[in-house]
């Protein structure tokens, strides 16, 4: 968290209002925002009320803590006068110029309803870009135009939320992009909260809810077998998608964004092809 806010306080261009939300933090979180945090004007610290807080990582998972701290801070501010909002983990440590280009990229093109950077986690080699596609950007790098945000009807809170937010903005024509030149550290690894092999079964029990096909699921599974822990990582995530719909588990019911993600899933099935 030390490093995160280090890095947006040494941004070229600082956010003109940044919400650091706590949402039931037990450890020494609160205490180093409120000192990382200290002399920036334009920082405000909140804390979550407690009802209603869950507590393990698959209650957070199912309850959609994520989007429920974020919609809950956008509240607690009058955004109206902002043209952009955004949303940073607090485990990311951004590039000196990160929002700076990404504004520039805002201007450059009207049509950008979504922007965000590529994260790389430390290997035994050293930082490693993980690789997603880049019309794909990560739950913990996202920058919107406000009016797209909006027009898209918000974040949903809910499974699956922060590719369900994309689908929407290019149902509505918005482009959502990825700048592979923008490279964070993400100081904590993707999915490792409380073990990697949890991790990818709860990216598994997103793509789920986020209504993805069974098929396309299972050809995830077999690129995520060879990220660490090798091949037990994609019966992992097959494991927690095929958990989730065993039990049910809360899907997007939107028949539509089905319609619309699915076709988008064959055509990039067909270019990979």
């Amino acid at each position: 968290m030390a490093a995160t806010i280090r890095s947006v306080a040494s941004q070229t261009r600082p956010p003109d209002l940044w919400l650091i939300v706590d949402d039931g933090s037990t450890d020494a979180t609160a205490a180093i925002v409120e000192r990382e945090a200290a002399g920036l004007p334009w920082v405000r610290v909140l804390r979550t009320p407690p009802d209603g807080r869950p507590g393990d990582d698959e209650a957070r998972l199912a309850y959609a803590a994520e989007a429920r701290a974020f919609n809950w801070a956008l509240a607690q501010a009058d955004t109206s006068e902002f043209t952009h909002v955004g949303k940073l983990d607090g485990d990311i440590e951004l590039p000196p110029g990160y929002f700076a280009s990404l504004l520039d990229e805002f201007e450059r093109d009207p049509a950008l309803g979504l922007a965000g950077g590529v994260f790389a986690e430390q290997d035994r080699g050293g930082w490693k870009r993980v690789r997603e596609p880049l019309d794909h950007v990560p739950g913990a790098l996202k920058l919107y135009r406000r009016d797209s945000l909006e027009a898209a009807g918000g974040v949903r809170e809910h499974l699956g939320w922060d590719t369900i937010d994309e689908t929407y903005l290019r149902m509505q024509g918005w482009a959502t992009r990825a700048r592979a030149d923008l490279v964070a550290r993400h100081h904590r690894p993707w999915g490792s909260v409380g073990g990697r092999l949890r991790g990818r079964a709860r990216y598994g029990a997103c793509a789920y809810g986020a209504g993805q096909p069974f098929p396309w699921v299972l050809l995830r599974s077999v690129k995520i077998a060879t990220t660490r822990p090798f091949g037990m990582s994609g019966g992992a995530f097959l494991f927690g998608y095929l958990r989730a719909a065993a039990r049910r588990a809360p899907r997007v019911e939107d028949a539509e964004l089905r319609r619309f993600a699915r076709g988008e899933l064959r055509r990039r099935l067909r270019r990979a092809a």
